[in-house]
């Protein structure tokens, strides 16, 4: 396979932050499936493409031959009749769609991205069902492992769990180390930003309120704050937009602010470049759903590597 000329397919795809470094290592995308209207939207100002749509509707027979299969995927329970069925008990499952495709196409390599807690999903029988599934269709050099984008220069605590396969029993991968670079907040902030990010004096109130309730009961974080020293953030979530709990930045003379969308772009490796969807509403949920791009780049070196 020339590397230059490696042809790839990105599921479940978001705005792109996994098809980003595939591309800028020469991949040429040749099918995107994203069921999300606005992160369709999204997805074709960046790319000129609309992603297909719900892939369950899609036939493996109509998406075309690649080297290379991506897929964040939703983390959904199987029965535990999968721990000895594989392939047929992930039917109506959105994992069972990444595996017919593979199945059908069998690429030499796939990457697969989820939440941390896939690995202990349903005390483990999740992954083992995915595992075993994979095996079936005849992956069986696998590797998985939990990899956090504040060990990929991106201040953010954000672990998430990788599967990556290869056809090749040979293909010789590992994954990234962890880069020893210091991270800080305040490198993907901006001096000024406008007023509307600083949060109001009732949502503030009603943060340290909930802070309060939550110590004294035991459970639950509450608000966090940051500041440009801070070395990472918590995790950016989808529900970021709502009241931005999980990332206040602290301002000297008034209420903590929310992250602006290019701030949270940042913080999750976007270029400068990125066109951001028109409502920041949406923006704040798709880079909440989106994939820490620099820990995606760091695999994605490797595993071509392991293709050569």
């Amino acid at each position: 396979m020339s590397k230059e000329h490696f042809r790839y397919i990105d599921l479940f795809s978001g705005i792109g932050g996994m098809r980003i470094p595939f591309d800028e290592l020469g991949g040429k995308c040749v099918f995107s499936s994203e069921i999300d209207k606005h992160a369709q939207h999204t997805y074709k100002e960046n790319f000129n493409e609309y992603p297909y749509g719900d892939i369950t509707k899609i036939s493996e027979e109509e998406i075309p031959k690649h080297n290379i299969l991506l897929a964040g995927f939703p983390c959904q329970a199987f029965s535990h009749a999968g721990l000895k069925k594989g392939f047929s008990d992930t039917r109506g499952t959105l994992f069972f769609e990444i595996a017919r495709i593979l199945k059908y196409h069998k690429p030499q390599a796939f990457l697969l991205e989820n939440v941390r807690g896939l690995r202990s999903h349903d005390n483990g029988n999740t992954l083992k069902v995915i595992i075993n599934t994979l095996r079936d269709i005849g992956y069986e050099n696998l590797h998985a492992q939990i990899l956090n984008a504040k060990d990929f220069n991106l201040p953010q605590n954000r672990p998430r769990f990788f599967i990556v396969g290869f056809e090749n029993l040979k293909a010789n991968f590992a994954f990234p180390d962890r880069v020893e670079a210091q991270t800080r907040v305040g490198d993907i902030l901006d001096e000024k930003v406008e007023e509307k990010y600083t949060i109001s004096d009732k949502l503030w109130k009603s943060h340290q309120e909930r802070k309060q309730r939550n110590l004294k009961n035991g459970k639950g974080f509450g608000y966090s704050t940051f500041n440009e020293n801070s070395e990472y953030t918590r995790t950016i979530s989808s529900r970021y937009y709502k009241d931005g709990s999980e990332i206040l930045i602290e301002q000297k003379t008034k209420n903590p602010r929310l992250l602006s969308p290019r701030e949270a772009a940042r913080l999750q490796g976007f270029p400068e470049e990125y066109k951001l969807n028109k409502s920041e509403m949406q923006s704040y949920k798709q880079l909440g759903n989106a994939v820490p791009i620099n820990v995606i780049r760091a695999i994605a070196v490797n595993l071509l590597k392991a293709l050569d």
